[in-house]
């Protein structure tokens, strides 16, 4: 936690949000990519 405290306060909260949101949506492209295999491989 002390870790993310000192990167908000470097690069600023916006910036510690937008990577945040893309983290997330890595995941999601990454779910989506595996399901999409998966149908292709039937």
């Amino acid at each position: 936690m002390e870790q993310m405290m000192g990167f908000i306060q470097e690069v600023g909260f916006p910036v510690f949000v937008s990577f945040y949101l893309l983290h997330r949506l890595e995941v999601k492209l990454e779910a989506i990519h595996g399901a999409l295999v998966t149908l292709k491989v039937k």
